[in-house]
């Protein structure tokens, strides 16, 4: 038999406001347990929530970057459940009418094909508070410092058909909330978080089968072989004969496998009901505008422009519109230079990253400023250094050193280009060098490198290599 699998994903996206949704408590990370938590985000008798309003317009933001719709007048709701870490026994979110509507969004899948994902809707809601587990032995700590820290939650259609195709929606979720400058995206802090609900059916049918929920995955290869794991379970028990279970599912990445937390709640379960302390959240035309007004540009806009107009190869766009930062960073290294932007995506891409993946450090850290190595680059292309030069160069802007001609200037490295000094240089090592000579000039052509290594050795690497190359074939004719 074969099977199709279906899977939605539910983010959670921790909005990047300096105060909670619905209080003026701190959100930052990191702070000693239960020192930022209201009265309001506990809902203790006589205190009233007031809306962020920082929140609203990044939920905003959001909507406009998606294309998605949005409520112009939505409504809060208690979500009523009971855990440790929710003392009040309710959720403040959103329900029947939430701020971000329906949309879709496409993602290019590894293979280049490109998806159409359906974005059901986006609200608003607090988070809850977080159980401690290894703190006390053998019991329990409750950290309410999270208690009402604004979350945007992103819920998908279940148009995704594999892991693969999960992960990169995730991934663009990711890099697009971060982008529009929402969410900081810190999975290891739980600022980014999916749930991924996982269903397989007949190839063909097209009724939904029972559904399961992995929660909290804060990480797309856990997103990946938790998916890929539960669909193999789902079809395991089918084909034995079983049913699957509608039910909350945690993933254990020790194990590799998902075990069940518990049954899975319906809409029903929490008795939703509009918060009586909360008005309707009305949003008028002119917010929206003032809010569509600060968007960036968006990275498919700014991947095609790359593609068009700087001559950027498509893959190289894709990478360096990963994340905003990159981006920015990519264009003032050529700004106001005279070289192709195509030199620096290599700079980028290559030399820049591969030391900051080398060394762990995020770009915000890197040493070397974008006009710095903008030019380090423009010195390169005027032929006052060659590509290997270059690099000496950026090893010492890495070290902490910035002022480029000051670089080359004490360590002596520009570059040769004086036609008399390379063909002096080329006599010496000719001269030196008779049965080489003798064998090259006989039709052993491979010894053109020799020739090449032995001048640039006699330059102590400053030969310009073009000029080299171009004058040593023509030295070398019998």
């Amino acid at each position: 038999m074969t099977w199709e699998t279906v899977i939605g994903l539910e983010i959670h996206a921790q909005l990047a406001t300096r105060s909670k949704i619905f209080s003026a408590a701190s959100t930052a990370f990191g702070a000693e347990p239960n020192t930022q938590a209201s009265a309001v985000d506990l809902g203790l008798p006589g205190v009233l929530p007031v809306v962020n309003r920082e929140v609203v317009r990044m939920a905003v933001r959001f909507a406009l970057a998606t294309g998605a719709s949005i409520t112009k007048r939505s409504v809060f709701a208690r979500k009523n459940y009971f855990y440790p870490d929710l003392p009040k026994g309710y959720q403040i979110s959103q329900m029947a009418f939430p701020i971000v509507g329906e949309g879709s969004i496409s993602v290019t899948l590894p293979d280049g094909e490109v998806k159409v994902v359906g974005l059901t809707r986006a609200h608003l809601e607090e988070d809850a508070g977080k159980s401690v587990h290894d703190l006390f032995e053998g019991n329990t700590a409750i950290d309410l410092n999270r208690a009402g820290t604004p979350l945007l939650e992103i819920v998908s259609e279940p148009d995704m058909r594999s892991a693969t195709e999960a992960v990169a929606y995730a991934r663009f979720m990711h890099s697009l909330v971060r982008y529009i400058e929402i969410c900081d995206g810190n999975m290891q802090e739980g600022s980014f978080r999916c749930d991924a609900n996982v269903s397989i059916r007949q190839k063909g049918s097209e009724t939904l089968g029972t559904r399961t929920e992995i929660k909290n995955l804060n990480s797309f290869r856990f997103l990946e072989r938790a998916i890929d794991f539960e669909v193999e379970r789902q079809i395991d028990i089918l084909e034995s004969g079983g049913k699957i279970t509608q039910e909350t599912r945690l993933y254990d990445a020790d194990r590799d496998e998902t075990r069940s937390m518990r049954s899975k709640e319906e809409a029903n379960d929490y008795r939703y009901f509009p918060d009586p302390d909360l008005p309707p959240l009305v949003i008028d035309d002119a917010f929206i505008e003032s809010v569509r007004s600060t968007m960036p540009e968006l990275p498919t806009a700014r991947r095609a422009r790359f593609v068009e107009t700087l001559d950027i190869p498509a893959i190289d766009a894709q990478a360096l519109c990963a994340d905003r930062q990159t981006a920015d960073y990519f264009e003032a290294v050529f700004a106001g230079q005279s070289f192709a932007p195509r030199l620096a995506a290599n700079w980028v891409l290559g030399e820049l990253y591969g030391r900051m993946n080398k060394e762990d450090v995020v770009l915000a850290d890197v040493p070397v400023s974008a006009a710095g190595l903008g030019t380090l680059i423009a010195r390169v292309d005027d032929g006052t250094l060659s590509g290997k030069l270059g690099k000496q160069v950026f090893d010492a802007m890495w070290s902490g050193e910035q002022d480029v001609d000051a670089i080359i200037e004490a360590r002596g490295l520009k570059q040769i280009s004086d036609t008399g000094a390379i063909e002096a240089m080329i006599d010496e090592v000719m001269a030196a060098n008779p049965s080489q000579l003798e064998e090259y000039r006989a039709g052993k052509e491979k010894l053109l490198s020799f020739f090449v290594g032995a001048v640039m050795k006699a330059s102590r690497g400053k030969a310009n290599p073009a000029q080299l190359n171009q004058m040593l074939r023509e030295k070398l004719k019998p």
